[in-house]
């Protein structure tokens, strides 16, 4: 019995604990909006959500015409694929804070780049998207979609 007391004051706030972290923390799960870096013109809706314990993102909109056309520097499976519902965004899992361990395509070149996103710290509707190609880098700031 006491075994079992002890047990419980043990486990029980531990569960308490972990249950509270799962819950409050805010999650990139959603449609953002993606600007373009030359001039700051809305590009499009992208959609992040789980499977599989990873997250993954895709183009649900584009909000400019020119931009709606097939992956033609693409290879693979997506080659000359339309963009628009095409996953660009692969494999990413939470470690020390961040998404990272997967890859992110930017279908105007057909390139796959490392990638690590997280929330903007005070800010859970701006996603710090950093895309990387060896020691070199780009970030851009997502805006989430309401």
């Amino acid at each position: 019995m006491l075994q079992h007391f002890l047990i419980c004051l043990i486990f029980i706030p531990l569960y308490s604990l972990n249950a509270q972290k799962t819950t409050s923390a805010p999650s990139p799960i959603g449609i953002w909006r993606t600007t373009d870096d030359e001039t700051g013109e809305v590009k499009s809706h992208i959609q992040i959500f789980e499977k599989d314990g990873q997250q993954y993102g895709k183009i649900v909109k584009l909000m400019r015409e020119n931009l709606n056309h097939l992956c033609d520097k693409c290879d693979g499976e997506r080659k000359n694929k339309p963009i628009l519902n095409m996953v660009i965004i692969e494999n990413m899992a939470l470690a020390d804070g961040h998404w990272q361990g997967g890859r992110v395509l930017f279908p105007r070149e057909g390139k796959w780049y490392k990638l690590k996103y997280w929330l903007q710290p005070g800010n859970a509707n701006c996603l710090v998207m950093r895309g990387y190609m060896g020691p070199f880098y780009r970030t851009q700031y997502w805006q989430r979609v309401e």
